[in-house]
């Protein structure tokens, strides 16, 4: 609510000095939707088939410590069984005892190591998801910014922006100095002519912030 208000407070702020500059002051206001320049930016997309590969990698080698886990812990479980056959003598029983305790010991230590895994898969996402955002959102930011000084506009607003509400910023706009399709076609200007070919939803939505999901948790050895 705080930070509604202090929102609330500077908009308003910002609409009565507007209000109150004669318009020959003001200059001249553009307006760009932010988000359909990430989402169709090319270096999105190739960003995005970045993040599920290396999301896919990930989940393999996942997969592949899993199979390895379930594999020792089938062991353990017939090591266990053996430890208490009769048919066996007291010290082979004993003996066979302290080898099922040892192989649990290794089976903890798997597990252990598997959760690391999945943490740190998760922070690799992440960061490599971020990254690559922060990087993108720069060079559209550079273009915008380029575009609005070549046309003289003194402010360009994003009217793709929503409120902490999920409420959109802009009310209203006529679109009359829209300057999106303009700066797209600048941004892709240099894409190769595959990756401008229809595709997946990009890094934006499909990444961020859940996306490219890190490994699912690892099964839980039983004594």
């Amino acid at each position: 609510m705080k930070i509604m208000a202090k929102l609330s407070i500077v908009t308003c702020a910002i609409l009565l000095l507007l209000a109150a500059t004669p318009a020959s002051a003001q200059g001249r206001i553009a307006t760009v939707d932010l988000k359909k320049l990430f989402d169709n930016y090319w270096k999105t997309k190739q960003a995005d088939a970045a993040l599920k590969d290396r999301a896919a990698d990930l989940d393999k080698e996942h997969k592949g410590m899993v199979a390895d886990f379930n594999k020792a812990t089938d062991d353990y479980k017939a090591m266990l069984a053996s430890s208490s056959d009769p048919a066996i003598s007291d010290a082979e029983r004993e003996k066979k005892k302290k080898e099922s305790e040892e192989r649990l010991r290794s089976l903890k230590d798997q597990q252990e190591t598997i959760v690391k895994f999945e943490n740190q898969a998760r922070t690799t996402l992440d960061e490599q998801r971020r990254r690559m955002r922060d990087n993108i959102l720069g060079e559209v930011r550079k273009a915008v910014e380029a575009k609005a000084k070549t046309s003289s506009f003194t402010l360009v607003i994003d009217v793709a922006a929503e409120t902490i509400n999920n409420t959109p910023v802009v009310l209203f706009n006529t679109g009359e100095n829209d300057i999106t399709d303009g700066i797209l076609s600048q941004l892709n200007a240099s894409a190769p002519p595959e990756a401008l070919t229809p595709s997946t939803p990009s890094a934006e939505t499909n990444t961020s912030p859940k996306g490219n999901a890190a490994p699912k948790t690892t099964p839980t050895p039983k004594k």
